[in-house]
């Protein structure tokens, strides 16, 4: 077969590095990719919203699997328009109908549509401009802290968490009046479930479904799980308090009920869900849906899948997902993110990185792999060029010999203001047996 990745971060690194080893794969192909793909596959010029340019690369490689790694061009309707297109709809795709990807672009329709089917979540209630009122006595009757999301796409920046009712007052007047632009035209306000996040991913056909390795992922720029929210420092799986008692109640309680909803909303998913999971106290509970894999927890669980993921994501495509069995290999994964200092705000780009024999490292055998986030080549040379630069990974047993693996490696990458946090998956150690 030959197929295409869309996307160009550490997610789709992964997504294709697991694509390569299978036989099935004849070529690879990645939009627009980046360095780290290029070692892999065959990079091509356009943008995940490109549709003329997609349709062409399609077309011109003979491409018979899509793969779509973000959720943008999901969200604006991609395999709507791949069905709706003559030249296109034999052509196989991975990845929800734009009604489907409201799961994730829209946290009223995700909120409503759990409630619609009985999935446990927050309490909440949505807001417009003209509710303010409303929404004030709301908040009045919430305990802090005070939950408030973006009801559309805000990059994943679309959430505060204020610590007073007077900041949560402020916070919803600040997202109603444009911080996070039309995002925030509708504010989804949320009671603040206390408890640990795990992420679950499954791969479904809208009937059938594979859950993949769940993970936990670390979002706050600083150690401790201190500072501002970042796309993500870091990776861990599997998740020691995410025993088999607490999965049996998350496929039963969420999963099932999941898959069920979208089939009796006549919803077309084929593709990945991503759950974000809160554990209070051993049950779950949903914090919100992704039509996507979740990045960088990619790039630990794909190390992790033993089992042909093009043949998973062909039967997905084709909805014939009930005949496959997914491997899961016993062995670990820990991803350590390395950034651009100053990160997730202003931050410099056009760093060279030094220590590029490590770069190249991601071979099935080698036990530590490094996935390309935010990097580029000019004059030559590789530098940086996102504010997520390298997502290293470490496989083996026990978190404390991963930790004892990955940090040298990282040590021996070099540019300018590098930055990483020294802490991760230090949380779990207390739940490993």
């Amino acid at each position: 077969m030959n197929v295409l990745v869309l996307g160009s971060g550490g997610r789709e690194h992964a997504i294709a590095w697991k694509i390569k080893q299978s036989e099935k794969c004849e070529k690879l192909f990645c939009m627009p990719g980046n360095p780290g793909t290029a070692l892999i596959a065959t990079n091509l010029a356009g943008g995940v919203n490109d549709f003329d340019a997609i349709k062409g690369a399609v077309l011109d490689n003979a491409i018979d699997i899509v793969v779509v790694g973000p959720e943008d061009p999901l969200v604006n309707g991609l395999r709507d328009k791949f069905a709706a297109d003559s030249q296109l709809a034999n052509v196989l795709f991975v990845g929800p109908s734009q009604r489907g990807a409201m799961l994730e672009g829209s946290k009223d329709f995700a909120k409503e549509f759990m409630s619609r089917h009985g999935i446990p979540t927050a309490s909440y209630r949505s807001f417009t401009s003209t509710d303010i009122d409303q929404a004030d006595k709301f908040l009045e009757s919430l305990q802090a802290p005070y939950v408030l999301k973006a009801d559309g796409l805000a990059a994943g920046k679309g959430v505060l968490i204020p610590e007073t009712l007077e900041e949560a007052k402020a916070s919803l007047r600040e997202m109603l009046g444009g911080m996070f632009g039309a995002a925030g035209n509708t504010v989804v306000i949320e009671e603040f479930l206390r408890g640990i996040e795990v992420s679950v991913f499954v791969l479904t056909d809208g009937k059938d479904y594979l859950i993949l390795p769940e993970a936990k992922d670390y979002k706050r720029i600083g150690v401790g799980d201190k500072g501002l929210n970042t796309g993500g420092m870091g990776a861990v799986s599997p998740v020691g308090f995410a025993d088999a008692q607490f999965m049996e109640k998350v496929e039963e309680r969420i999963i099932k009920p999941t898959v069920n909803g979208l089939a009796a909303d006549g919803i077309d998913y084929k593709g990945f869900i991503f759950i974000g999971l809160m554990n209070c106290n051993g049950d779950p509970y949903v914090i919100e849906y992704n039509v996507r894999m979740g990045d960088p927890e990619t790039e630990a669980v794909m190390t992790r899948i033993d089992s042909d993921l093009l043949s998973h994501l062909e039967a997905v495509a084709k909805g014939e997902l009930s005949g496959e069995k997914i491997v899961i290999s016993e062995e670990g994964a820990l991803t350590v993110v390395c950034v651009s200092g100053g990160y997730p705000q202003s931050y410099g780009k056009g760093y060279e990185i030094f220590g590029s024999e490590y770069l190249e490292r991601s071979s099935v055998e080698d036990k530590i792999k490094i996935f390309h986030a935010g990097t580029s080549m000019k004059e030559g040379k590789l530098v940086t060029s996102g504010g997520r630069v390298l997502a290293v990974t470490v496989n083996g047993k026990g978190i404390e010999k991963s930790r004892e693996v990955v940090y040298p490696e990282i040590d021996k990458i070099m540019y300018t203001n590098k930055y990483y946090r020294s802490d991760i998956g230090l949380d779990l150690l207390k739940y490993e047996k």
